[in-house]
């Protein structure tokens, strides 16, 4: 099988995927967007490897496949530079959470209005829960 022609199919294969994910609600459309504008950008690509030929000449690249390979390779580093901002932001935001939390706990417990719950430690000291129940919703008994 050629080159070309496996490629071609990964990359209409990679948008049908995301379109799918995007059916389906599992993918947001911010990300999505990003993906099938990179997906229709490459696609072509497959099918018609020597578009980029002239562009690399320019650019002073051996081929229009390196020069692919190259951009590939940015584009994965940028991804994953996003994703990492992405997680940084979601943990600061989650310690913000927890910290009002904590503190809206404090307050109530200092009125009184608490109601105690002496088996209860709260999520602060990392008891961890049985395998059974581990991932699964907590009662509203449990729920801090």
């Amino acid at each position: 099988m050629h080159l070309s022609i496996l490629t071609s199919i990964t990359g209409v294969a990679v948008l049908a995927y995301i379109v799918e994910l995007l059916r389906r609600q599992q993918l947001r459309e911010k990300y999505a967007a990003i993906w099938l504008t990179i997906g229709l950008a490459i696609a072509p690509l497959g099918f018609f490897p020597s578009l980029l030929d002239s562009t690399a000449r320019r650019l002073g690249v051996a081929s229009g496949v390196s020069l692919v390979l190259f951009a590939g390779f940015v584009l994965v580093l940028l991804v994953s530079l996003h994703l990492s901002w992405e997680v940084s932001r979601l943990e600061s935001e989650t310690r913000t959470l927890a910290e009002d939390v904590a503190l809206i706990r404090a307050h109530l417990a200092e009125h009184g209005a608490l109601p105690a719950r002496p088996e209860h430690t709260g999520p602060s000291e990392h008891t961890a829960l049985p395998e059974h129940t581990a991932g699964t919703a907590r009662t509203p008994e449990a729920t801090p």
